[in-house]
């Protein structure tokens, strides 16, 4: 499936252009282009500025799935190359995710607003977030996917047990994000997200540096010995 990415990327990353195309007539001149936690419009801007914006991520939505394919042939690391498939997998699935995101934003635009809330942009996110981590634990060490901490960079079991805790707590911190933010008012969706996203982010850091200290202190004792 891997090799079908590459051709497959172009119509995803396309999507939002054609999406765009296909409305611009309806647009008027001035349109809704940032809505508040309800879903109601609180910038507008000309409908120009959506074409920009939408040109510029969707080249993003591309660039990314492109970049993630090939960074492991500037990458220093000997193990960066066993992350081509699975950097490859993620970089699809982010650009799909962006793709979908513009597609979003251009309906949000059309309708003058959108229906329900931004905690259903919050679960799309921690859905998003419960792919990575399933592909987390897989990723060998390298300097542009992952943890890529001094500490972690140095020491490859670090980085395994880092990546193998942080792939856990990324999958369900993820699918708990997308339960919360779908079951709790607006405001408090977002407060829960950012609070649980940092959570995801502190904690494996936090445990690869106390693993980093535990194996200093342990090479300590074996060389006074």
């Amino acid at each position: 499936m891997n090799r079908y990415f590459k051709f497959l990327i172009w119509p995803i990353a396309a999507a939002p252009l054609l999406y765009l195309a296909a409305n611009w007539s309806r647009l008027p001149q001035t349109i809704a282009m940032h809505f508040d936690l309800e879903g109601n419009p609180d910038r507008y801007g000309d409908k120009k500025e959506l074409l920009i914006m939408t040109i510029v991520l969707s080249a993003m939505s591309a660039g990314i799935y492109f970049l993630l394919s090939n960074i492991y042939r500037i990458d220093p690391k000997k193990a960066a190359a066993d992350n081509k498939d699975r950097l490859k997998r993620m970089g699809f699935i982010l650009g799909v995710f962006m793709s979908a995101i513009t597609c979003f934003i251009i309906y949000s635009s059309v309708k003058g607003g959108f229906e329900g809330s931004i905690k259903y942009v919050f679960a799309a996110i921690g859905v998003l977030y419960a792919v990575l981590g399933n592909y987390m634990h897989t990723i060998k060490p390298n300097y542009f996917a992952g943890f890529r901490l001094p500490w972690t960079l140095n020491s490859e079991e670090n980085w395994r047990k880092t990546h193998l805790l942080g792939g856990k707590l990324w999958f369900v911190g993820g699918l708990v994000i997308a339960i919360v933010c779908l079951a709790v008012p607006n405001f408090v969706s977002a407060i829960a997200f950012f609070i649980l996203t940092a959570i995801m982010v502190f904690i494996p850091i936090i445990y690869s540096y106390r693993l980093f200290q535990a194996e200093k202190h342990a090479k300590g004792e074996t060389n006074q010995n």
